[in-house]
């Protein structure tokens, strides 16, 4: 008798505890984005951080339209002229600080926040 097939598939969750430090602020250029996984107990969490005129904004790494990862590079959320976010599998195209999608198949929806806050030059969870 064979033994049953080990799921290879890795736990999502979709929200991450307060407090964790992701990067120094000055380690985003402006515009800029950064992409980050946090292991949370067994789970993952997938997110990216946007910098743009000094603000900073934090997304749930997954579009509203199919549920894929925004970026098929590494750390690519923007597009080239870093002005909005493109999503590299259909095109979708979204405010980098709202998270509005503003063109493409999910123009309408908008992007999940993931709760990110600046303190003393660090960028925290929320």
């Amino acid at each position: 008798m064979s033994a049953a097939p080990v799921s290879t598939e890795r736990k999502r969750v979709w929200a991450t505890p307060a407090g964790v430090a992701l990067c120094a602020e000055t380690d985003l250029a402006d515009p800029g984005s950064r992409g980050f996984v946090l292991q949370i107990g067994e789970a993952f969490f997938h997110g990216f951080v946007v910098r743009k005129g000094g603000v900073v904004a934090g997304w749930v790494d997954r579009c509203p339209h199919a549920g894929f990862p925004i970026a098929i590079e590494l750390d690519r959320y923007l597009t080239p002229d870093g002005s909005q976010i493109l999503c590299g599998w259909h095109g979708a195209v979204f405010e980098p600080i709202t998270g509005s999608c503003v063109g493409g198949p999910c123009a309408g929806g908008k992007l999940t926040p993931w709760p990110v806050t600046v303190a003393d030059g660090i960028v925290r969870t929320a």
